[in-house]
């Protein structure tokens, strides 16, 4: 294969000159992501805040409440962690220009979900430091994040390169940690847990924002998958059974942890979720995350949550509780589930 197919350690194509596109699946991506626009001062929070702070009949139970904080907890320092790793590191090493701007695109995207948990906790007039310290004082949000930035470290690195084989299967580990593990999994069972609100037409402004962030993040897990399959039809010299393993226990723990995360968010099954359902959906995606990069799956457990797909796969119609008209776009390489 010529060095100009090369997707990281490509010496012959300027990163500068984006023409002609060499992997248009990621020049489809980066069009999905801006038909994919969205901010979020655009949703309403009025409905949110009145049922916030209601008192008695009809107000939000304490199990509601304490899923809802530990929600925001993770994904509020997830989604800087996330663009951490993209402007610091995964920008540095995909050395081509339409991956490049594509990974442009998401780190805006990874800055609007950012600005959505200040704008949720602004509305709600929630304390940020017992939101933005949760993945410090809350041990299962906690042990998601440590896993996350353990498994990333390398790409982390300042120094790091990835001029040899070792190195090159340490980038695409990491990608995994980043991409399919936190992206793709840690990220589904919130999704999961806070659409199933917006379905009992509860903390519907929260709901629809959690519904933009869903709908960008399967634009990111498509990418990085393709990115990852690029770099290893590229580099089959590093898809070794140990390496393969490896990534499958990676996996298999990601699990673990978040079943426990569920545990903690859900102590009491409320709406028709239970630590039981999450588990049987977390071990869905993961076996649709482990196909998605060419390995086996592992569980085989059905998909709880069917209705999933109408997150995604509306075109233009009114949202599911008619606060605004949105025009709902796919690419035709998502993995929503």
């Amino acid at each position: 294969m010529s060095e100009r197919k090369k997707i990281i350690n490509c010496n012959v194509t300027d990163p500068n000159k984006i023409l002609p596109f060499q992997y248009p699946w990621a020049r489809v991506h980066y069009k999905t992501g801006v038909a994919n626009n969205w901010t979020p001062e655009e949703v309403p929070m009025q409905q949110d805040i009145e049922l916030w702070s209601k008192q008695g009949e009809g107000a939000l139970t304490e199990e509601e409440r304490r899923m809802i904080i530990w929600n925001l907890g993770f994904f509020s320092t997830a989604e800087s962690l996330t663009a951490n790793n993209i402007v610091l590191s995964i920008y540095r090493h995909v050395t081509n220009p339409e991956s490049r701007q594509y990974l442009l695109r998401q780190a805006y995207e990874e800055a609007v979900h950012t600005d959505t948990f200040i704008y949720i906790c602004d509305s709600l007039g929630l304390d940020p430091d017992e939101v933005y310290n949760m993945y410090l004082t809350i041990p299962s949000i906690k042990e998601k994040d440590d896993f996350v930035i353990k498994m990333t470290e390398s790409i982390m690195d300042p120094q790091f390169q990835t001029d040899t084989v070792e190195n090159i299967q340490k980038f695409v580990h990491d990608l995994v940690g980043y991409y399919i593990i936190m992206e793709g999994i840690f990220f589904y069972a919130g999704f999961a847990m806070m659409l199933s609100m917006l379905r009992q037409n509860r903390m519907v402004g929260v709901g629809e924002q959690f519904q933009y962030i869903l709908r960008d993040e399967t634009t990111h897990l498509a990418f990085g998958a393709d990115l990852i399959n690029t770099i290893v039809e590229e580099n089959p010299e590093i898809w070794t059974p140990e390496f393969k393993q490896t990534i499958i226990e990676n996996i298999k723990k990601s699990v673990d942890l978040e079943v426990a995360y569920a545990q903690d968010s859900l102590p009491r099954g409320i709406m028709g979720l239970n630590t039981e359902i999450i588990k049987e959906y977390v071990e869905h995606i993961a076996d649709r995350r482990l196909e998605r990069i060419g390995l086996e799956k592992l569980y085989g457990s059905n998909n709880p949550f069917p209705w999933m797909s109408e997150i995604v796969d509306l075109k233009k119609e009114k949202n599911f509780f008619e606060t605004r008209v949105t025009e709902y776009q796919t690419g035709g390489n998502l993995d929503w589930d």
